[in-house]
């Protein structure tokens, strides 16, 4: 039997963040469609017509469920994973059926004409870091002094006029395995000899100022409303990047201050974005300075800490809700 007027969840198979939130619209009585976009083509089939003005209709079916297309209210996109083809397809085929499958399965998801949290093309571009740092700047937030580049001698040069320390921080988040041990790249804190290392050549680098901090604040933005928590570090690991070591970690709800609230939101705004998770460091005068922003990031564990109910948030813009 089809389900109309459902919340379609897209993303993986474990998602602790979706599930909050896919309990959330449960209780309120809101249907639900979760799907990952690996099951597609073998596990979710697709059939939709476009008829004139009308706009798409047709149908997203698993085995079990089918998802009437044209009365989805709203589109949750958490960390979906690529689709899965058959092992027996060649290299060339599976290249071929991938980019078909963006272009034809993705690209009709996205003309559905409903809500998006967050907008995938306004996400994609608000990954980037030099992007989003410059629109911080114009938004009216304090920003660290950066610099990005491949010439140790420019790094070296760098960390010689701050005179103070340097931290280096990389564009993406970096795991794998390395030697059967699970490995993540972290923000660090650089010595003189270390702005001067050769393999900065080898490609793009970020070197920022080091902020003095009294602690740190992860914003959750949704809607226009605001959930600030403070995070306070007590390992030397977390206090140069938090999340090299979560069980070192105490939280405290806050109320930004009203210029940052204000330059929050207008930095949403140039982004078209409807969510994003802020991390600011707060230094000891109380000088909140912007990290970066992430348009789909985690906020169950803060959530968790906190009882600041976020989750209950993002459920009332996905229902269409607007709260003043």
């Amino acid at each position: 039997m089809p389900t109309a007027d459902a919340v379609l969840v897209l993303t993986g198979t474990f998602d602790p963040t979706a599930d909050l939130v896919i309990e959330e619209l449960n209780r309120r009585g809101t249907p639900v469609f979760r799907a990952d976009t690996a099951w597609f083509p073998s596990r979710l089939a697709l059939a939709a017509g476009l008829d004139g003005a009308s706009g798409w209709a047709g149908t997203l079916a698993t085995g079990r469920r089918t998802l009437d297309l044209s009365a989805v209210r709203s589109v949750y996109y958490r960390r979906p994973t690529a689709p899965e083809f058959p092992a027996e397809m060649s290299a060339e085929a599976r290249s071929v059926a991938s980019a078909e499958a963006r272009r034809g399965f993705g690209g009709l998801l996205s003309a559905l004409p409903c809500r998006w949290l967050p907008p995938p093309g306004r996400a994609a571009d608000a990954e980037y870091k030099p992007f989003q740092l410059r629109v911080a700047a114009e938004s009216g937030l304090r920003v660290p002094r950066t610099l990005i580049t491949n010439r140790p001698e420019a790094a070296r040069e760098f960390a010689d006029g701050i005179g103070a320390p340097v931290v280096y921080k990389p564009f993406t988040p970096i795991r794998g395995t390395v030697g059967g041990q699970s490995v993540a790249v972290y923000a660090s804190v650089l010595s003189t000899a270390d702005t001067g290392d050769p393999s900065i050549r080898t490609t793009a680098h970020l070197f920022q100022e080091w902020v003095p901090k009294a602690h740190e604040v992860r914003l959750t933005a949704v809607d226009g409303r605001l959930f600030a928590a403070e995070i306070h570090a007590n390992s030397a690991a977390a206090e140069v990047d938090w999340r090299s070591d979560y069980d070192s970690l105490t939280y405290q709800a806050c109320d930004p201050p009203a210029a940052v609230a204000s330059a929050v939101r207008r930095m949403l705004g140039r982004l078209e974005l409807p969510y994003g998770a802020f991390d600011f460091v707060v230094s000891p005068s109380g000088d909140w300075t912007f990290l970066e922003v992430n348009p789909n990031g985690q906020y169950g564990f803060i959530e968790q800490a906190t009882g600041l109910p976020i989750t209950a948030a993002i459920c009332d813009y996905l229902e269409g809700v607007r709260q003043t």
